[in-house]
């Protein structure tokens, strides 16, 4: 019971433009089966014609709306589809019963100049179910049921399509979370070596500490942020990692002079300098160096590390984990997440030395659109 008067309030709720629906799609089929609309026009003015068009038009229309809200929704969509099937041929002769009983009720009000042509024209009831009735009405069904089914699957699409950017953004953010600990634990754990040796550079380095936290934790929020922003990011991360370096330590550094107002994922590079800050060679019989360089090429930004990588007794690379671990799986995720088909990585490694080299094509400030996954 419940369930049919949802059926009825569903029906109350839209009757204006259903019923107007309903009425222009037997009309515009009444017009192609006469060939005149103005002959159509004029024999709705008849009452007999006139019950007999509304009865079309009010008995498929209920039938059709029995169909959506109630065997769709208990039937069809729970997989019933026997019982869906039965259903709908049962409606489907009720309305055709229906709609052939209509007939004769057109009849009985129809006046005497038409009364003996209209009596002619439905002299066989099963004539008028089976040519009249039944196609229309299995033709309302179907409309019916092709509309709503289909207004259905673009809904579930699109219910899916926000689950996955949903679990996108989840996702994203997760994996961004995965650089921050590893981050803060090597600056705190540099700034602690510091203070014991040098108590202004440990000022200076936790004055340049507080700067990333606060770059980290408010500026780099959105879902893609200035490239020089994060650039300036890079060269502090930098320089707060070298003050715990040896002197026999060497660095190169290369950046661009101009980003073009070009936007980029934030922490997107961070990783891999910090795995090369990390891992680099600790072997005094070896030259420990690590070069950065970051180019822009038109919309494309050319990213290269490499650093010096210490031997085990086997001539095979220490670290050689490094680049198969958590670490960087969670960094291909990211950028496929991201960049999907626009970037290209390319890990490299040597007998003394890793090389890193990234390039992503990016966006310039005024294309982006709002509509981006947030990191």
């Amino acid at each position: 019971m419940s369930q049919l008067n949802n059926i009825y309030q569903k029906i109350a709720k839209y009757k204006g433009h259903h019923i107007l629906f309903w009425a222009v799609y037997h009309f515009i089929w009444w017009t192609i089966y006469e060939g005149n609309v103005f002959s159509i026009l004029k024999t709705l003015t008849l009452p007999h014609l006139l019950v007999k068009f509304l009865g079309y038009v009010i008995v498929q229309a209920f039938g059709v709306y029995f169909c959506l809200y109630f065997l769709v929704p208990r039937y069809l969509e729970n997989r019933k589809y026997l019982q869906f099937l039965l259903g709908l041929l049962g409606v489907l002769a009720v309305m055709c019963v229906l709609i052939t009983s209509n007939y004769y009720l057109a009849l009985a009000i129809a006046d005497e100049v038409h009364y003996e042509g209209f009596k002619a024209y439905i002299n066989s009831p099963v004539k008028l179910f089976k040519s009249s009735a039944l196609p229309s009405c299995a033709a309302s069904i179907t409309l019916g049921l092709s509309i709503k089914l289909s207004k259905n699957w673009l809904e579930a699409q699109k219910k899916q399509q926000e689950l996955q950017k949903e679990k996108l953004e989840t996702e994203l953010k997760f994996l961004k979370s995965q650089f921050n600990p590893h981050f803060l634990f090597n600056t705190i754990n540099s700034i602690f070596v510091l203070i014991n040796k040098n108590t202004e550079m440990a000022s200076e380095s936790l004055v340049k500490f507080s700067g990333l936290l606060r770059y980290q934790l408010y500026e780099c929020n959105a879902d893609v942020i200035p490239l020089k922003n994060e650039l300036s990011y890079i060269k502090s991360f930098i320089e707060l990692e070298s003050l715990r370096q040896n002197n026999d330590f060497h660095l190169e550094e290369t950046y661009p002079e101009h980003t073009n107002n070009l936007l980029i994922a934030p922490f997107v590079l961070i990783p891999f300098i910090e795995n090369a800050f990390k891992h680099v060679t600790e072997d005094k019989h070896q030259n420990k160096w690590m070069r950065i360089q970051i180019k822009i090429k038109d919309k494309k930004l050319v990213f290269n590390v490499s650093n010096s990588s210490r031997h085990n007794m086997n001539g095979s690379l220490i670290n050689d984990t490094i680049y198969k671990g958590l670490g960087l799986k969670n960094v291909r995720r990211r950028l496929d997440l991201l960049y999907s088909d626009n970037y290209q990585l390319h890990i490299t490694k040597l007998n003394d030395s890793y090389a890193v080299t990234l390039e992503v094509n990016l966006e310039e400030q005024i294309h982006v659109k709002s509509n981006k996954v947030a990191v």
